[in-house]
């Protein structure tokens, strides 16, 4: 096998992330203190290697032809002015690339790895095209550059066959969705549209939302070495194990002869949590030459071959007293899903928490497309939702000329509307009491168009935040030696949030050890198997393994003496070090904990609801000759059980403001319905929130934990994004006096 190269010779293949803390961070009570990220600097340095960055011996580079028809069939294929370019080491097609196994059909109740399929179709092992952007070809190359253009250079011929891709023009055909283990796609609660009908005050309003892509700062990208059957991959993967799983099975390998190194992740948002046809082709492409073999994406490549969010229509239907209280509550979506996989956003699950109506009833329906898959994004289902939600519970409030705010307490619920279950931790009231006071919410002008600075008008606006709490397996282990050295070991993941910092400061504290006397391992599937980094799961998940794991070993040590730490305990009775793990890497050990974790994850749904939730208040600018609007002023407050790291935790929150921003304002990919091909395939035709579109944002938190969780925290990814489209749509509103149900909200749309 080639050995990785680096300015100094020959290095370690693949490199597990190792995070000391730097030692001015010592001190007592780690947990919750602003402690700058472990990582900080070799990333700020250069030091840190994302996907693309572990260089070989011998390596070779590989690039995709990607479909130009949407449905089709290749009939030929033309690789002899490729095969001839100077510096080709290889063309791949479906006419001689090896056969691989099928991908697995998505289980969670049967295997959670199979989550991680983000499409049905065998790559090079079929002549069928199934979407409009399917790699097709594959060359490999010495550089870069040939490659890509010998990628460009493959004709391919097409029998074009049949396609739907128009969703305005399929919706009629969508079909109820049903509910599964994961997802509510639908449920009610007494007679909504009849209490809808004899409700005093009611607003019926019909919203829609485009299709989004993920846009991360590092671009999906994988290098990929075989050394006889066994594989090593480095890829900018959000759950190393189901990707490792994944390529086992397509490739027919012992799970323990692939090895997935994920040190570092430029950036995820949903958008790496599957294994899509670049991974898959590039491990194929090293196989294939017998060298290793790098594969970075295009932005366009991004756009291309891996998925997104898809359209959605909604409505919300909400009835209500002349009072304010909700007596009917309806909300129904319809939203494509690829032909070829992906799983459906939970888009009006929303309807089932938020709001206290006497009835309530929420759909969700779906239909297939020839387009790319559904997968996650930032928040699936509730960032898109809550926007419909908040909109409409926005327009009740001007019909019965109520403050939103108002409206919004009036309708708190005190156990989860939908079914009754208790709450396990919900201060709503607290965030929208909270932030009304931060924003100077009581001078509002409850007028439209009621404020105006020169050519700017100007509103306020505010939405109700939630994102539902979630735990994965983990397996940890921790060591603790007898000079006071504590070793976290645990393949979790670091795309930019904290976690190895975060999981520091809680090993430290249950320890007893100083901040920084605590280092971290993480990123590399050769560490006890972590959980993926999706729906704000990740942090708790590890806690809640790292916090039994430190109490096993505390108790293996036995008790300190008064004034003694378990290190010196260590040390008085001979001992080196002690060891315990949570969690087991045997294939039985795998399966007894995904028992436990599906046991006690149906007996968490049946008990609780569990959720983060918060209070956005916005102001925009809008000026009324162009339509412009700026966003100027942003408070938000959240209940997010206890805060781990105040500074990670503030970015997390800022971060999906800063999204939201751009859901609500900018961002959409653009589809021809006619051939199926993206249209803006790119940063500069995608328009993205920049430094000038977002304004100063202060976020804040109760602190209070959550008595259920790990520590008593919730996640606080995703948290963030909801409600800030309809928080923006609101103002946008009470800036104008025009209300808009379609994302983006651009300028053409306010004049």
């Amino acid at each position: 096998m080639s050995s990785p190269e680096s300015p100094d010779g020959p290095v370690a293949a693949g490199s597990t992330a190792v995070a000391a803390v730097p030692a001015e961070a010592a001190g007592p009570a780690a947990v919750g203190r602003a402690v700058d990220r472990v990582d900080a600097p070799v990333k700020v340095t250069g030091q840190a290697r994302y996907a693309a960055e572990f260089p070989y011996v011998g390596q070779a580079y590989a690039a995709f032809t990607y479909a130009t028809v949407t449905r089709g069939r290749i009939t030929a294929i033309d690789t002899a002015a490729t095969s001839a370019l100077p510096g080709v080491v290889a063309v791949i097609t479906h006419l001689d690339a090896p056969r691989m196994k099928p991908s697995p059909k998505p289980n969670p109740l049967r295997s959670m790895e199979s989550m991680a399929t983000a499409t049905s179709v065998d790559y090079l092992n079929t002549s069928e095209v199934h979407w409009n952007g399917q790699p097709v070809a594959v060359v490999v190359a010495e550089d870069v550059e040939t490659a890509r253009h010998g990628a460009e250079s493959v004709s391919v011929t097409y029998e074009v066959l049949p396609h739907s891709v128009d969703f305005a023009a399929e919706e009629h055909n969508a079909v109820p969705q049903k509910s599964s283990i994961i997802q509510h796609a639908s449920g009610s609660k007494g007679d909504a549209d009849a209490a809808l009908a004899d409700a005093p005050v009611s607003v019926d309003l019909r919203f829609t939302t485009p299709r989004h892509h993920h846009n991360a700062l590092e671009p999906h990208a994988t290098t990929a070495v075989w050394d006889g059957d066994r594989l090593t991959v480095h890829d900018g993967t959000q759950n190393i194990h189901w990707l490792r799983s994944q390529l086992a099975t397509k490739f027919d390998v012992p799970l323990g002869d692939v090895r997935v190194v994920s040190p570092f992740v430029g950036g995820g948002f949903g958008g790496k949590s599957m294994v899509w046809p670049g991974t898959i082709l590039t491990v194929l492409a090293a196989r294939v030459t017998g060298r290793p073999v790098r594969a970075a994406l295009t932005r366009e490549g991004v756009y291309r071959s891996v998925g997104g969010r898809q359209p959605s229509v909604q409505r919300v239907a909400i009835g209500a007293e002349r009072d304010g209280g909700m007596t009917a509550l309806i909300h129904t979506s319809t939203a494509p899903m690829g032909k070829v996989g992906g799983m459906p956003e939970q888009i009006t699950t929303v309807a089932r928490h938020m709001y206290g109506a006497g009835n309530i009833r929420h759909q969700q329906r779906t239909l297939g497309l020839d387009t790319h898959s559904t997968t996650n994004m930032r928040a699936p289902g509730e960032s898109i939702g809550s926007y419909a939600m908040e909109a409409a519970v926005d327009e009740l409030a001007y019909a019965l000329r109520m403050d939103p705010v108002e409206l919004r307490l009036r309708n708190e619920p005190s156990r989860n509307p939908i079914d009754g279950k208790p709450f396990a931790h919900r201060q709503l009231r607290e965030c929208f009491v909270n932030g009304s006071s931060l924003f100077g919410w009581s001078a509002r002008s409850f007028e439209p168009r009621s404020v105006r600075e020169g050519r700017s008008l100007i509103g306020w606006g505010t939405a109700a935040a939630y994102h539902p709490a979630w735990q994965l397996p983990a397996n940890v282990t921790v060591r603790l030696d007898a000079a006071g050295q504590a070793l976290v070991r645990c393949a979790f993941h670091e795309m930019g949030m904290g976690t190895a910092t975060a999981q520091g400061q809680i090993a430290a504290d249950a320890l007893g050890v100083p901040f920084d006397a605590v280092t971290v391992e993480y990123g590399d599937s050769e560490l006890p198997t972590g959980p993926g980094a999706g729906g704000s799961a990740q942090t708790a998940s590890v806690a809640s393994s790292l916090l039994e794991a430190c109490e096993k070993l505390k108790k293996s040590i036995g008790t300190p003496r008064e004034g003694e730490s378990y290190a010196q305990l260590l040390a008085r009775t001979g001992r080196d070090h002690a060891e315990a793990a949570v969690g087991s890497e045997t294939r039985v050990g795998k399966t007894v904990g995904q028992v436990k974790f599906t046991a006690k994850y149906l007996k968490d749904q049946r008990r609780w609801m569990k959720a983060a939730c918060g209070a956005h208040f916005c102001e925009v600018r809008v000026d009324a000759d162009t339509g412009e609007a700026r966003v100027t002023r942003w408070v938000a407050v959240f209940d997010v059980g206890r805060v781990i790291n105040a500074k990670t935790a503030a970015s997390q929150l800022r971060g999906g403001v800063v999204m939201g921003i751009g859901q609500a304002l900018t961002e959409q990919t653009l589809l021809d319905p006619r051939t199926g091909r993206i249209m803006n395939p790119s940063l500069s035709e995608y328009h993205v929130p920049v430094h000038a579109d977002v304004p100063r944002i202060d976020v804040s938190w109760l602190d209070d934990p959550d008595p259920t969780m790990p520590l008593g925290l919730l996640g606080i990814g995703e948290v963030g994004i909801t409600g800030v489209a309809g928080a923006i749509a609101n103002a946008l509103h009470h800036a104008t006096g025009r209300r808009l149900y379609d994302l983006p909200l651009t300028l053409e749309k306010l004049l």
